[in-house]
């Protein structure tokens, strides 16, 4: 038996809070998006990429046009450190994209990677420390002073080093497991080392605030993102940033009401890759935008060609449920389901409508690469003569008559029965 009297809600809700959020119903432009594939998400691999596999995925991520990539650790293995002296020693890296490494403030970490990093066109350090609850008092057993200081001393580093080294250097700070940490007290912390990084207007920087593990309901997420980023110093000078995992599964809705309530930047992989279940889906959170008509700047045009080769890369699968890339996301074996699709593209087609609003599909499957004969009307014992009747008619030119389009839609219907299998075209 389960027993749920063990758990306790773990996060801490502002004290206060102005709840302007709330009255915004979509996401009016993109934010400033950052892929860590090639580090949370390939942390998480069973079997990390090699450094050829790495570097064919960084290509495609360039592709789809992301303008921040999070490389790396380059402190944690060899391969992380090549891959990232790969890129910059074979100018790889395009004058209008930003690499970004993660290090933690510790300072023989910090020190490696100012080393990896030396001679870089452009680059993010993001250097982090845990600021939890559980953390402060299971792992590392110090105050919030001495977390505090942490911070601080991380900053301070990272600032001296920064004028030692070549290279053109910016910088994000994350108090880890924010999610798990008091309002307050991560907002002490992010303060206290924004007054050692001294930020401008000219030279922000990013203060992430991650859902390292996902603890509340996605409102809570907003109430906290809006309540620090009302409070934080420098606030023309900081980039805020939101980097979700999906523990409760509600990774995009967090993302979503974080950007409503103040956030301007995501870190995210494709699918939701990631440690446990997974970093935010940028797929899934830029086709979002786009299906209320703001165009997310990530091109995923291509989908098949970016499922085919992520699934090739990471030995993971992107299941056919996924959002706008699964293979069954567009698919209609229901009669009633196929019936209402035929007639809202005939109705497009003969009003001549750009709009899309064809009911049961949020998105025009062209725009993904995806077709109608094959990707959406499918035929098998579940269908109805209205969705054969459009296979028949747009495959091959048949329009049946109405008597006939009914008797010959039963027979389909009971051979791909008694066959318990999908037909396709060709033996419709």
């Amino acid at each position: 038996m389960m027993d749920a009297t063990k758990y306790r809600p773990g996060y801490f809700p502002p004290r206060e809070n102005e709840y302007r959020w709330v009255k915004k119903d979509h996401i009016e432009q993109a934010p400033a998006w950052c892929s860590v594939d090639l580090r949370d998400g390939n942390q998480a691999l069973i079997v990390p990429m090699d450094l050829e596999e790495k570097l064919e995925f960084y290509k495609m991520l360039l592709e789809i046009g992301f303008k921040e990539i999070e490389v790396g650790f380059p402190a944690a293995s060899q391969t992380e450190y090549e891959f990232l002296r790969t890129i910059i020693d074979h100018d790889m890296i395009p004058e209008d994209v930003t690499i970004q490494v993660l290090t933690q403030c510790r300072d023989h970490i910090i020190r490696k990677t100012f080393e990896a990093v030396k001679g870089a066109p452009r680059a993010v350090i993001h250097f982090y420390n845990s600021t939890s609850l559980a953390q402060r008092e299971q792992v590392f057993r110090k105050s919030k002073e001495e977390i505090k200081q942490i911070a601080i001393e991380g900053a301070r580093l990272v600032k001296k080093l920064s004028r030692e080294y070549e290279g053109n250097f910016l910088f994000e700070y994350s108090p880890e497991s924010f999610t798990g940490t008091e309002p307050d007290f991560a907002l002490d912390v992010c303060n206290a080392v924004l007054d050692i990084m001294q930020p401008t207007p000219e030279q922000p920087m990013i203060i992430n605030l991650p859902v390292t593990v996902e603890m509340s309901m996605p409102h809570i997420y907003a109430n906290q993102i809006e309540y620090c980023s009302d409070r934080l110093k420098y606030r023309d000078a900081v980039i805020l940033s939101t980097h979700p995992h999906n523990d409760r599964g509600t990774g995009v809705a967090d993302t979503e009401l974080a950007l409503l309530a103040g956030a301007q930047r995501v870190e995210c992989c494709l699918f939701g890759n990631g440690e446990r279940t997974g970093n935010v889906d940028a797929v899934t959170l830029a086709m979002n935008m786009y299906t209320h008509g703001v165009d997310p700047k990530l091109d995923f045009s291509n989908m098949p060609s970016i499922v085919e080769r992520y699934e090739r890369l990471t030995r993971m699968h992107v299941s056919p449920r996924q959002p706008y890339a699964g293979q069954l996301v567009f698919a209609a074996f229901s009669g009633s389901h196929q019936d209402a699709i035929a007639k809202g593209m005939k109705h497009r087609e003969e009003n001549d409508i750009f709009q899309w609003n064809v009911p049961y599909i949020p998105l025009d499957p062209h725009d993904v690469s995806r077709t109608y004969d094959s990707d959406v009307i499918r035929i098998n014992s579940q269908s109805g003569k209205g969705g054969i009747g459009y296979i028949l008619e747009t495959s091959y030119g048949y329009a049946l008559p109405a008597k006939m389009r009914e008797h010959f839609g039963y027979t389909v219907k009971d051979i791909s029965d008694h066959a318990h299998k999908e037909l396709s075209a060709e033996e419709v």
